[in-house]
């Protein structure tokens, strides 16, 4: 959830990185009176996300900017649209506009790649969502990047959902059929009721063990499309099917189309560029 305390946050960290003690250029070449007009305008298609934190940074610097929102999160733009209107004190605006674009640029970046993903896969069933694959700190922004592509929130972290890989298996010791159901059960019998239990697999035949756990959800891993096929046909709707690993703007589709409920791409977030934005002042 991208929060006030969170844009307040993130921001404030942004603008101490980029001018720990003051703007040198703008403080000895801009008149304190000086005044700008500017327009926030992209120089590529996409997916517009990252507006509250356009808006936070240049109220950091100085509450009489204006900022007037010309897109909507999660808005589709032509190359050319003005997205956002910049207006006030021009040393807070000049001081502030990287922080703002590099924000905006990288929540557009992610919202855009998303898009494309979810426009594959909007034939079929499945959704998209992303992992914890993101840019320490920024989480929060990625994901609600995520949301305004078209896209699913993942976990957020490690303390929202318990997920079962193959090294916490082997680290407790379920080598066999029987022993993973256990330990998956035991499992089940610690958590809350409330709490989703999602385990990973890589081979078709965990399946069967696993499900006899009542988990709440199956990520079948670097599986093959036939290979999908099947697992998705066993487990047969008793657990939420989701397919991770190779997942590609290439392969997607694909995937989708074996019946998965959930994709989940790593690379929305770490694999998408910043998308081509400026801030123009005539």
């Amino acid at each position: 959830m991208l929060t006030p305390h969170i844009i307040e946050s993130v921001v404030r960290s942004a603008l101490a990185e980029d001018a720990p003690w003051g703007d040198l250029t703008v403080e000895l070449a801009i008149p304190a009176s000086a005044e700008i007009d500017a327009r926030l305008v992209a120089r590529e298609s996409g997916v517009f996300a990252g507006g509250p934190l356009i808006v936070e940074t240049f109220r950091q610097l100085d509450p009489r900017i204006e900022v007037t929102a010309l897109a909507d999160e999660g808005e589709a733009f032509a190359a050319g649209r003005a997205l956002a209107r910049i207006a006030g004190p021009a040393r807070g605006v000049l001081t502030g506009e990287r922080v703002a674009l590099n924000l905006c640029q990288r929540m557009s970046g992610v919202a855009t790649l998303t898009a494309r993903y979810a426009a594959a896969v909007a034939h079929t069933q499945a959704r998209i969502a992303d992992t914890r694959k993101t840019t320490p700190g920024l989480r929060a922004l990625e994901k609600h990047a995520v949301r305004a592509g078209g896209g699913s929130n993942h976990r957020f972290g490690l303390s929202d959902a318990i997920m079962v890989k193959d090294n916490h298996l082997a680290a407790l010791g379920a080598v066999d059929d029987a022993s993973i159901t256990s330990a998956l059960r035991r499992l089940r019998e610690r958590a809350g009721h409330t709490t989703s239990i999602v385990v990973e697999v890589d081979r078709l035949e965990q399946i069967p063990p696993v499900l006899d756990a009542a988990p709440t959800g199956i990520l079948l891993d670097n599986f093959s499309i036939p290979e999908l096929v099947e697992g998705v046909r066993l487990i047969d709707g008793r657990a939420i099917a989701e397919a991770s690993g190779g997942v590609d703007l290439d392969t997607v589709a694909g995937i989708a189309e074996t019946g998965v409920d959930v994709i989940s791409v790593g690379r929305l977030t770490h694999g998408a560029r910043a998308l081509d934005l400026g801030l123009d002042a005539p």
